[in-house]
């Protein structure tokens, strides 16, 4: 199946009104799969399974799930996306972070048991409420993306692995520390988000899909978001469409044709940011006569691409 181009006017494009777009063609720039990190080869040894025995589950999931197919299909559409770039999101999770589930009933009653736990989002006694009322985050406002970014971006400058006033800040992401009680460090549900990322992706899926707002303040009904299939999916399609959009804007980067490039994406976080990188890596290479790089699959999006034949013959 032919991955249905989606290109936005570029004359409404201020960042990239200099650049001509570049579309970054279907399939991998590796010949050979990059490295996979160790802790995804201990989970699997863990497991007493293989990466091949965990693509084959997750495949199974979808090819038997008609259910869970039209949701992806029609949740796709509404976000402006192919849906394989959702598909590489779900298999790349099951096939190097968690082992999926044989049907989809299975993440509601999954979803069930964790929210009968209390949970709340605070480091070391201090809510998260509070923490983000320190003058450190003062100049962070706009939506709900830019709004968290701002302040993850606050977090890695001036708290991650420091001392501030009195308190020793771990040398960590944002979300480990403050939004991931119950595991920290994992990830949850049929797209494996963590709360940080459904928080930044609150406004677009209330935009594009109804759904209600999320507060920091609730972190129940955040974690019930990201577990639960029905809702959950939203935001998996939102955060792919977000990065697409900033390679698109700050890059002139079209990656949507190459699903394993918005999987490693959705695997490494911070679009805009690795957007920006990739813009100035590229201006040292001009001014060294090299040709620009594409952007590129790590080993999570290179299998995604790998497999893009046999799944799209799913849908």
């Amino acid at each position: 199946m032919k991955l249905r181009l989606a290109l936005t006017a570029l004359a409404l494009i201020a960042p990239v009104a200099a650049f001509a777009m570049t579309v970054v063609p279907p399939g991998n720039r590796y010949p050979e799969q990059p490295a996979i990190p160790g802790a995804s080869a201990s989970r699997t040894a863990a497991l007493k399974t293989t990466y091949e025995q965990k693509y084959r589950k997750v495949f199974k999931l979808l090819q038997n799930d008609d259910d869970l197919r039209g949701k992806i299909r029609s949740i796709s559409a509404a976000y402006g996306i192919d849906p394989m770039h959702m598909v590489g999101a779900i298999v790349g999770e099951h096939t190097y972070n968690v082992d999926a589930y044989d049907r989809l009933q299975s993440y509601y009653v999954k979803a069930a048991s964790y929210l009968a736990n209390a949970i709340s989002f605070s480091y070391d006694g201090e809510d998260i409420d509070d923490f983000i009322q320190r003058p450190q985050f003062s100049r962070c406002s706009g939506d709900s993306y830019d709004l968290w970014v701002c302040r993850e971006a606050v977090w890695n400058a001036k708290f991650r692995g420091q001392d501030v006033e009195g308190t020793s800040f771990p040398n960590k992401r944002f979300s480990q520390v403050f939004f991931q009680p119950l595991y920290a460090g994992q990830t949850f549900g049929i797209g494996q988000l963590n709360p940080l990322v459904a928080l930044q992706m609150s406004d677009i899926v209330h935009q594009v899909s109804g759904l209600p707002k999320l507060s920091h303040r609730d972190a129940g009904k955040v974690y019930e978001t990201i577990m639960d299939p029905d809702l959950t999916l939203p935001y998996v399609a939102a955060s792919l469409k977000k990065s697409i959009d900033a390679y698109r804007e700050i890059a002139a980067y079209d990656i949507s044709q190459n699903p394993g490039v918005t999987a490693t994406l959705y695997n490494v976080g911070n679009p805009e940011e690795r957007a920006r990188a990739l813009v100035a890596e590229n201006e040292d290479r001009k001014a060294q006569g090299l040709e620009p790089r594409l952007p590129e699959e790590n080993y999570y999006g290179w299998l995604v691409n790998d497999k893009l034949s046999e799944l799209q013959s799913l849908f």
